[in-house]
């Protein structure tokens, strides 16, 4: 019998409990209920009360914090299953590990295709660097250097519901005069029970139990977030320079780990700030504010060579298409049709223009509705600023929300996914959490605050239950149902050191060791399937090698052997070498061509124009110094393209134009009745000298004009 009894696209999927954490949520929903609607002798006889003590809503605060860290640790075990698992929290989770060995670029052995990949950006010579801002893997860094890096989130958990009660407790401070004296009627009543409730709300979002255990950054945004708008507001009432100093440190910090996420909330700090009373408040904020900034452009100059280049953008450029597809802002050519190809031939076929950003923000908010409180129609408490009379500064955070929605608007990928929601609004979850709280003040003034909170702490929790867990059931279950890498696999199989080869990003990405050597750890590299892999152990020194395999029956460890081919015989396929070292006027993709004569059924096209040069630049292997009789392999797709392959030496002089080794083809597949079929060709062989030292080995500049071409593989055998 299936969980599910309510299928909908458009109210999402409803059903009983789905598993051990759904009905403990609905346990929790019953007995919110139960308590919220018991009669008063009940509630006395329980010790529930609203009106608690100083001391003991300090008690109850640190034990939210408690325990919101250590749901977020049971999210890592159960719906995580042990580690990171989007492509892009392993990407954070390799570049925390890079800097927690001492740097934000490491060195890697050659030849540099067995280490180059997703969101990996390649310097000359043989450097890799994370393309992601470095503020969040900072903090990740400390994770790894104590050991367990799993549990930054969790503590970032904790950290938030404590900020979010700091913040819903000066939302809720009284507004005051031109004299520094509080204004009758303004502020919040019972503003300690209201912002203790906002910290009940960080705890109960099944989205903010994601954001703080997969080692993504909007956790560590969000708690920036809330830090800045709290010590703002602390500033700007108490009139004092070290609230706003306070501020400024925050929101470098949101600088440094989401550049976009820090918009809003700078403009809200900063008109605080120039409304205070305090002289200095705005210089006081900007100074604080500068070393986040400076970290964040200094890790710019690094791995881009430019304070001012975008390491992302830096990335894209040479990986994807077309030409600044990967933008903030509008265009024809908005949107990379490798990395994000599925989404872009869906909703942007005419472009990012005003019409699909519209669509790409519409489908984000739908995604966010259930992020907060689990229940979509709860989204509602936090617009309550729109219609209530409480003179507080409730209007300027739900302004932080809106423009964190608006500053969103100009980027093309929505970047939703089950479990994770609309992640770029996650950023302002405990905005959104404070202004709910206060919203429960509100509404049926003449019912207690603590019925009333209780009431929606069930709808929250019965929501995950009965709704909103099936996201996270899809996350648990996506990609294979865990981690592509797990240590105790490895640890099991007994391989401790040597070379291990990962089939996935994924898996490549948890497990690579900056500066490891195979001697004394294990080495990550990619497993091309070709000779890249066995020069690659042939330059450690031969190590032992294994494979890593990652499937839908577990994960294994075999033993990796060279292929059977002579010694002085080597195949390279292009594929391997992407992303590329360079590419102008198109850009190259790795294409699957299964059931066709593609070797190992991929290949590398160049994408072109009708009109114009496209051009792409990859690496091309030399085992050893001497006389080499190359042959490439290129593949008629018949898209009519003219493809010119020019061998470029390195490691010497510069050869005359008329010695270098260039060859040409018309990207037809046939005539006749096999005009439409797909072929390849070996191209003429010729032989040249090559040298094998660092630095030297050859590339491949391909080119294309008139339409698409594809190269296959390249074999190179040794003359003498």
């Amino acid at each position: 019998m299936s969980r599910t009894f309510w299928t909908s696209t458009i109210l999402g999927t409803w059903g009983r409990p789905a598993d051990e954490v759904a009905w403990a949520a609905l346990g929790a929903a019953i007995a919110f209920m139960f308590v919220a609607l018991a009669p008063r002798a009940v509630l006395q006889s329980l010790g529930v009360d609203e009106h608690l003590p100083k001391e003991a809503r300090r008690r109850l605060l640190a034990g939210v914090a408690l325990l919101a860290a250590f749901l977020s640790l049971g999210y890592v075990a159960f719906y995580l299953r042990g580690g990171p698992r989007v492509i892009d929290a392993t990407s954070y989770f390799l570049e925390a590990r890079g800097i927690a060995h001492g740097s934000l670029a490491w060195a890697v052995p050659s030849p540099s295709a067995s280490f180059r990949g997703r969101f990996l950006l390649f310097h000359e010579p043989a450097y890799l660097s994370v393309i992601f801002p470095p503020g969040y893997p900072l903090l990740l860094a400390v994770g790894f250097l104590v050991g367990a890096p799993m549990v930054v989130g969790p503590l970032l958990a904790a950290g938030l519901a404590y900020a979010t009660y700091l913040l819903a407790r000066e939302l809720g401070e009284p507004m005051q005069d031109g004299a520094g004296h509080p204004r009758p009627s303004s502020g919040c009543p019972r503003a300690p029970a209201v912002a203790t409730l906002a910290a009940l709300f960080s705890l109960v979002s099944a989205a903010l139990r994601y954001h703080t255990a997969d080692t993504m950054a909007h956790g560590a945004s969000a708690l920036g977030i809330a830090l800045a708008m709290s010590s703002a507001l602390r500033g700007w009432r108490l009139e004092s320079k070290a609230g706003f100093a306070l501020s400024g440190l925050a929101l470098g910090w949101v600088f440094a780990t989401r550049p976009v996420s820090s918009f809003a909330v700078a403009i809200a700090v900063l008109a605080l700030a120039v409304s205070s009373r305090r002289p200095g408040a705005v210089l006081s904020t900007l100074a604080a504010a500068l070393p986040g900034i400076l970290f964040f452009l200094l890790a710019q100059r690094l791995q881009t060579g430019s304070w001012l280049t975008s390491s992302q953008g830096a990335y894209y450029a040479v990986s994807d298409g077309p030409s600044g597809c990967f933008r903030y802002g509008f265009g024809k050519d908005t949107g990379c049709v490798f990395e994000h190809g599925d989404f872009v031939r869906s909703h942007l076929a005419d472009g990012y223009g005003l019409v699909a950003a519209l669509g790409t923000t519409g489908r984000r908010l739908k995604a966010h509705l259930i992020d907060p409180l689990n229940f979509e129609p709860l989204i509602l408490l936090v617009l309550w600023p729109l219609f209530g009379r409480m003179r507080t500064h409730a209007g300027l955070a739900l302004a932080v929300v809106a423009g964190q929605i608006l500053a969103y608007l100009p980027f093309y990928f929505d970047g939703n996914y089950p479990g994770g929601g609309a992640r770029f609004f996650a950023d302002v979850l405990p905005v959104e959490h404070a202004l709910a709280a206060m919203a429960v003040s509100l509404i049926l003034p003449r019912v207690s605050l603590l019925r009333k909170s209780l009431f929606v702490l069930s709808l929250a929790c019965a929501g995950f239950a009965l709704h909103g867990v099936f996201d996270h059931i899809a996350l648990a279950n996506r990609d294979g149902g865990r981690p592509m890498y797990e240590p105790d696999v490895t640890r099991d199989a007994q391989v401790t050191r040597g070379v291990l080869f990962f089939e996935t990003d994924h898996g490549y990405n948890l497990a690579a060791v900056p500066g490891a050597e195979p001697e004394h750890a294990i080495v990550a590299a990619r497993l091309r399937g070709d000779d890249h892999d066995r020069l690659l152990v042939e330059r450690l020194n031969h190590p032992q090698a294994h494979v890593y395999r990652f499937g839908s029956e577990g994960a294994s460890v075999s033993g990796w052997t060279t292929y059977p081919t002579s010694v002085d015989f080597w195949r390279f396929e292009a594929e391997a070498d992407w992303p590329p070292l360079f590419q102008s006027g198109g850009w190259a993709e790795p294409i699957w061509m299964t059931g066709t004569c593609a070797s190992q059924d991929r290949a590398l096209t160049l994408h072109g124009s009708e009109s114009g040069l496209a051009s792409t630049t990859i690496d091309l292997p030399v085992e050893r110094d001497g006389h080499w009789l190359v042959t490439p392999r290129v593949i008629h797709t018949g898209g009519r393209g003219r493809g010119v392959l020019r061998l470029e030496p390195l490691g010497r002089p510069p050869l005359p134009e008329d010695a270098t080794l260039v060859w040409d083809w018309m990207d037809v597949a046939g005539s006749g009745p096999e005009a439409s079929r797909i072929l390849c060709t070996e191209l003429v062989p010729r032989e040249t000298s090559l040298l094998a030292a660092p630095g030297a080995g050859a590339r491949w500049v391909l080119t294309s004009t008139g339409g698409d071409v594809t190269l296959d593989r390249t074999t190179m055998r040794f003359l003498r």
